[in-house]
């Protein structure tokens, strides 16, 4: 879907960029790559989807799909990916169908796929042999933020890539930024999933405390959200909690998936994160109650 909030788009030349992988939160962020004026060729594994996507962005400027990574990388000065997970990700980068080998010299692969680092250094070491560039840029913001055009952006990489890249990838971002080398962007989101992970645990406790203790939640949350306890999940999750609504969006699948890669990396690099791995088994309890596709606050289903 393209924004709910209609947001303005910044003026900047229009360049022929290429999108790989329509979901959630690449349909809507390459459809703001197409608001904006940008040339855009889609590819997805499900050819109906980006047949979907051309025909809902048809008044847009020149958009089409393509059969392979590839095909839709020809000729484009960048190329935005958004897949699910490293095995996904290396599979549309490389290969004799993959986007590397259509991509032209000096083009820019930005990857927005939530992935490890790991695959970040290899895929800019990859893209540099072939005088290509890279850049790893996974976002938070969830499925609202792309479809507003609001999400915040971590990157690493080359100054040179982000510079060319950043005035494009805006037309989906509050917020664009070089936070390091290769792998720094994917190591940024693993924080982000760290704090979230904490954050919606405590706030879950909460709100089963609360709801134990025979307090209005609703009027509970209204009163500590504007002090010290206030926070984007308090804001956003906490009355769907009390309510018992979790259709919005961040799966629970996908916070594990993230969860996985935020601890493979403590250990490689020796952080103690007691809580967070308590948590993700937590979210295993939650997959095992058959919430595999509730959203992340989903938490305070162990607790009720």
């Amino acid at each position: 879907m393209p924004s709910t909030n209609p947001r303005s788009y910044d003026s900047i030349p229009a360049r022929k960029v290429a999108f790989l992988g329509l979901g959630v939160m690449g349909y809507p962020m390459a459809g703001h790559l197409a608001l904006a004026g940008h040339e855009v060729t889609v590819y997805n594994r499900t050819t109906a989807k980006s047949i979907a996507w051309c025909a809902e962005y048809a008044s847009a400027k020149a958009q089409k799909h393509a059969n392979t990574p590839r095909e839709a990388a020809l000729g484009a000065d960048l190329v935005f990916c958004c897949v699910g997970n490293d095995d996904d990700l290396r599979a549309v980068a490389l290969g004799a169908n993959g986007a590397f080998a259509g991509m032209q010299p000096g083009a820019i692969f930005v990857d927005h796929t939530t992935a490890s680092a790991e695959v970040a250094r290899e895929l800019h070491a990859a893209a540099r042999n072939l005088g290509l560039q890279f850049v790893d840029a996974p976002v938070s913001g969830g499925q609202a933020g792309a479809q507003n055009g609001q999400l915040t952006v971590m990157c690493g990489g080359d100054q040179a890539a982000f510079d060319a890249a950043q005035p494009v990838a805006m037309a989906f971002s509050r917020a664009f930024t070089l936070l390091g080398a290769s792998g720094s962007g994917q190591l940024a989101k693993m924080v982000n999933q760290i704090c979230i992970a904490g954050l919606l645990q405590g706030l879950a406790e909460a709100v089963a405390f609360g709801k134990n203790a025979g307090l209005d939640m609703k009027q509970v949350l209204d009163v500590i959200g504007k002090g010290a306890a206030q926070s984007w999940q308090m804001d956003n999750r906490g009355k769907t909690m009390v309510d018992g609504q979790f259709d919005f969006g961040f799966a629970v699948d996908w916070m594990r998936k993230d969860l996985g890669l935020v601890l493979d990396e403590a250990r490689r690099n020796g952080s103690r994160l007691p809580v967070t791995a308590l948590v993700d088994q937590f979210y295993a309890d939650v997959q095992k109650m058959g919430g595999n596709r509730w959203d992340t606050s989903s938490l305070i289903k162990r607790l009720t």
